[in-house]
């Protein structure tokens, strides 16, 4: 606004013929300006995480995220399809309510847990197939004292157990790469190759791994070589501004529009999820700001 101020001031000694034209040639750039931003590239899918904006009502979510561009909102369950197929959403990745005590820190890693996460997740992915959706989550566990190597031999049999299901369907199951430093101590699916590890060794097309960038950049860095590296292995990913997890701008450590071009040239066509936590008042602005700077 105070750029706009200042150019009128500019045109005050300007004679009133002249600067009448300049007005509407400088209103004229600023409603095609608008007009641009409101124009999405094409080149990523735009999504954005529930969780992020659970103080707005769904369906308002719903609708400012259609205006803006996105084509999901993510980590929904069966009870919200319906309402993103009203507004010509889907979800990019869904879950559901997962069996008591079971979540994060308690997963596939446990093989006491293998009854049930199956049963889980054979009721879950008919009903993602059916509503479109493509995705869904999955976890490791904590640690909780077991080693790298049973870890992955743990995750391997129970994801082994879902895996047909996935594959009759065509939906992929995948496990999120998160922080184990800041965010989710002892989680164990906390660095890529770990996880690039556990996908060779379920051996489908059906696993893959949700790349988040803001924990790898906590626990790794080399972003972009690394998802050049294992982009395969990649089904999704999401964002947040380290430190902090907040905006994608600026504000942070990460320069999300060459993460982006790097996405983009591996050929990557699934979604980019938004997962920061809005540090402003308006949260919808600064989703709106965050697909911007991510549609490369």
């Amino acid at each position: 606004m105070g750029n706009i101020i200042s150019r009128r001031s500019a045109l005050q000694g300007v004679g009133a013929t002249t600067a009448t034209v300049l007005a509407s040639s400088l209103s004229g750039r600023l409603n095609a300006a608008d007009n641009q931003i409101g124009t999405l590239k094409g080149a990523i899918n735009h999504s954005a995480c529930r969780w992020c904006y659970s103080s707005i009502p769904f369906e308002d979510l719903c609708k400012a995220g259609k205006e803006i561009g996105l084509q999901s909102i993510e980590l929904t369950g069966p009870g919200e399809w319906d309402t993103l197929k009203k507004y010509g959403l889907t979800s990019a990745m869904g879950w559901g309510d997962y069996p008591k005590g079971m979540g994060l820190t308690n997963f596939f890693n446990k093989v006491q847990n293998h009854d049930q996460l199956v049963a889980f997740y054979e009721d879950l992915i008919p009903k993602a197939a059916a509503a479109g959706v493509k995705n869904v989550i999955c976890f490791s566990g904590n640690r909780d004292g077991i080693t790298e190597e049973q870890g992955l031999l743990n995750c391997k049999k129970g994801i082994q157990r879902v895996i047909k299901v996935a594959e009759k369907h065509k939906v992929t199951l995948s496990m999120e790469l998160l922080n184990s430093r800041v965010d989710h101590k002892d989680y164990q699916c906390d660095h890529t190759e770990w996880g690039v590890v556990l996908c060779e060794m379920v051996g489908s097309d059906n696993f893959k791994l949700l790349y988040d960038i803001y924990h790898m950049q906590i626990m790794e860095g080399n972003v972009i070589a690394n998802i050049k590296k294992y982009a395969p292995y990649i089904s999704h990913y999401h964002t947040g501004g380290v430190p902090g997890r907040h905006e994608i701008n600026d504000s942070q450590e990460l320069y999300y529009p060459a993460i982006m071009k790097a996405i983009v040239e591996t050929g990557y066509k699934g979604f980019v999820g938004q997962e920061f936590i809005p540090a402003k008042a308006d949260k919808l602005a600064s989703l709106k700001e965050g697909v911007t700077i991510c549609d490369v």
